[in-house]
């Protein structure tokens, strides 16, 4: 008998990425580590706190002078002894920052002017200490958030530098930011340089993760800035888990010295079709800081940090949630809130097994069916790495390429009229129970509880309305229907392949063997897909109902 193959689809572009989860810091301290914090933290702490004061104060003082009485407000540019002011001054301060929170800084490469490059990008974003870039380009204007500039203090010192505010309670924030930055890039020097990390989130500089296309629609050449933090006791990566803001403050305040390098890079000039196309334009720029950090690239993107905070609030890992949702949602054509809903189906599956991960076992029970043979196939097609578990991702995409495509109004109608045995226009249980333990292999499988979740007007008949709705549903039934038509079908196969072998050796010997109908076997009748105890009852079924 031939070997049945299955098919197992595998786009190599939906490989898991090179990094697993770019927004983690497990970072721990040994006991060595918390001691020496301790012993400097009693001295360098106190001092450096009442200088860092002073500093702020100071930098308060310039942004307020700077700005007095300035028209136009954020709409209008500093300009003449106002700008220099901000350029000179709050540089020399800030800088001097840094330098007495124990930044030892290390610049490699030249800054561009604002002739050459009206937008910087830097990366990798890892923390709130990357500020350390605008001391170091002469403080050009960044993309903050909106709640920023109300902040005692620091928002006069942030209001100063007119950056591009971002409002999250604004619906049309989003594309106001673009075009506020593209009319800036494109001024010929009325504004000042814009420093904007195009990541948009923070990570832990294991790779780059997708570049937001905000500082690449202008089309105007940019200057990538490379961040690099060589330390051995790292006190600065801030992540969606890991330390907090103030924990990394007092850890990083109690280190003796902090090493930074900043590299500036050569000035990428766009080519005509980067400027058309502002993605291609954000990966080559992305690629190329790639190479000379020489950290892979992945397609996570703030979204998945959303996807995570949604994990952990279904006492999920929060882990479970990260999909690569830039490739996912471009390859797969799914929006956030899509992927968002079937995270809740997943989780509800999910909850009884340890690590947010679906085995065979919850797969069974969710769609209500023991574990057999054609189970098994249909959560192989699912379980992409074959580690014998389903992840949130494995799950958004075998939905996505393996169910929904097989979900469509043929494949339920023609699931409807196999259900519908004598063609009345409904399913009784009996005949829902024929066919699902026929396509299981599994002559005595109790299915009543399925029917009756299908049956939700509780009148022991499925119409095919409730069969339809049922079916968008749950997609993943879609599924098994067409592995369970293929498999039927590889067995009509096997057998015409045995009568052909039979017939060819009847013709070589001189006592003919009747031949076997394919029709007349029991387990693959064309007319008939019930097992044996319920051929009997469904003998009258039309030839319509071919498979």
């Amino acid at each position: 008998m031939a070997q049945r193959t299955l098919p197992l689809p595998r786009q190599q572009s939906f490989s898991p990425p090179v990094v697993p989860n770019p927004f983690v810091y497990p970072g721990r301290l040994s006991a060595g580590d918390k001691l020496r914090l301790v012993l400097l933290g009693i001295i360098l702490l106190p001092l450096r706190a009442i200088c860092m004061v002073i500093l702020l104060l100071l930098s308060w003082l310039s942004a307020s002078v700077a700005t007095f009485r300035h028209t136009g407000g954020a709409s209008v540019p500093l300009k003449g002894w106002r700008r220099s002011m901000i350029q000179a001054t709050l540089s020399c301060l800030t800088r001097t920052l840094f330098f007495v929170m124990g930044f030892r800084v290390k610049v490699k490469g030249k800054v561009a002017s604002l002739q050459e490059a009206p937008v910087f990008v830097a990366a990798p974003h890892s923390s709130f200490f990357d500020a350390i870039v605008s001391a170091l380009t002469g403080m050009p204007s960044i993309v903050s958030r909106a709640e920023n500039l109300s902040t005692p203090v620091f928002g006069t010192i942030l209001s100063s530098l007119q950056p591009v505010a971002v409002s999250r309670q604004d619906p049309d924030s989003r594309k106001s930011t673009v075009t506020e930055i593209t009319s800036r890039a494109l001024s010929r020097g009325q504004w000042p340089q814009i420093l904007i990390f195009p990541e948009g989130t923070c990570t832990n500089r294991s790779c780059l993760i997708t570049f937001k296309q905000g500082a690449f629609i202008p089309g105007v050449p940019v200057q990538p800035v490379l961040l690099r933090y060589p330390n051995k006791l790292d006190t600065v990566t801030w992540t969606w888990q890991g330390y907090s803001l103030k924990e990394l403050c007092i850890m990083t305040l109690c280190q003796l010295f902090t090493r930074v390098e900043v590299e500036f890079l050569p000035v990428y000039v766009p080519t005509e079709e980067e400027r058309n196309d502002p993605i291609l334009f954000a990966n080559r720029v992305r690629q190329t800081m790639a190479t000379a950090l020489k950290v892979p690239v992945t397609d996570h993107t703030f979204e998945d940090c959303r996807l995570m905070i949604s994990a952990g609030q279904l006492t999920l890992p929060m882990e479970a949630g990260l999909v690569e949702f830039t490739k996912i949602s471009k390859k797969l054509n799914l929006k956030w809130n899509h992927v968002r809903e079937q995270l809740d189906t997943f989780a509800a599956i999910a909850s009884a097994s340890k690590g947010g991960r679906i085995g065979i076992e919850e797969f069974a029970e969710y769609l209500k069916l023991p574990i057999s043979d054609v189970l098994r196939e249909l959560f192989l097609l699912f379980d992409r790495n074959g580690d014998g578990t389903i992840d949130f991702r494995e799950y958004v995409i075998g939905l996505s390429i393996l169910c929904n495509p097989a979900n469509t109004e043929e494949t339920i109608h023609m699931a409807f009229k196999l259900f519908d045995q004598d063609d009345d226009g409904t399913i009784t249980e009996k005949e829902f129970a024929c066919i699902i333990q026929s396509a299981l292999g599994l002559p005595d499988l109790d299915v009543s509880n399925l029917f009756k979740e299908i049956d939700a007007d509780e009148t022991g008949k499925l119409s095919y309305d409730e069969f339809k709705n049922f079916a968008l549903e749950h997609p993943e039934y879609a599924k098994l229907f067409t592995t369970y038509l293929e498999l039927q079908r590889h067995q009509l196969g096997i057998s015409e392949e045995d009568d052909n072998i039979q017939s060819s050796e009847a013709k070589h010997t001189p006592i003919r063997k009747p031949a076997v109908l394919v029709s007349e076997t029991r387990s693959t009748a064309r007319n008939k897909v019930c097992p044996a105890d319920c051929e009997e009852d469904n003998s009258s079924t039309s030839d319509k109902k071919d498979d």
